[in-house]
């Protein structure tokens, strides 16, 4: 059995990685999966935590299922910007977008 310590370093693995690709990317979808692993290492610790504080319960892995379903739609709405955006402007780079007008 994998300790819990494991899953612990894990998470946060996936955080850091997530945050430094959201702030070196400047690839929109790149900056969307940067997000998505931030958001994982997040699921992974409910899990972790419930397994860790309550071991019989089930509330962290409900919180989870919740959570994966908040970022599927998170991440289809996101998708949706990212490509009414490649229309406007033909790319999908940030600084493209930078100098938008109301």
């Amino acid at each position: 059995m994998v300790p819990v310590e494991c899953y612990f370093v894990l998470s946060a693995l996936l955080f850091f990685i997530g945050v430094f690709g959201f702030i070196t990317r400047r690839n929109l979808i790149a900056m969307l999966i940067s997000i998505e692993l931030v958001l994982n290492s997040v699921d992974i610790n409910f899990a972790a935590f419930n397994r860790m504080l309550y071991p019989g319960e089930m509330e962290g892995f409900f919180f989870t299922l919740f959570s994966i379903g908040v970022s599927a739609a998170e991440s289809a709405v996101a998708i949706a910007i990212i490509i009414n955006v490649y229309r406007r402007f033909h790319s999908d780079q940030v600084n493209s977008i930078e100098n938008m007008k109301f």
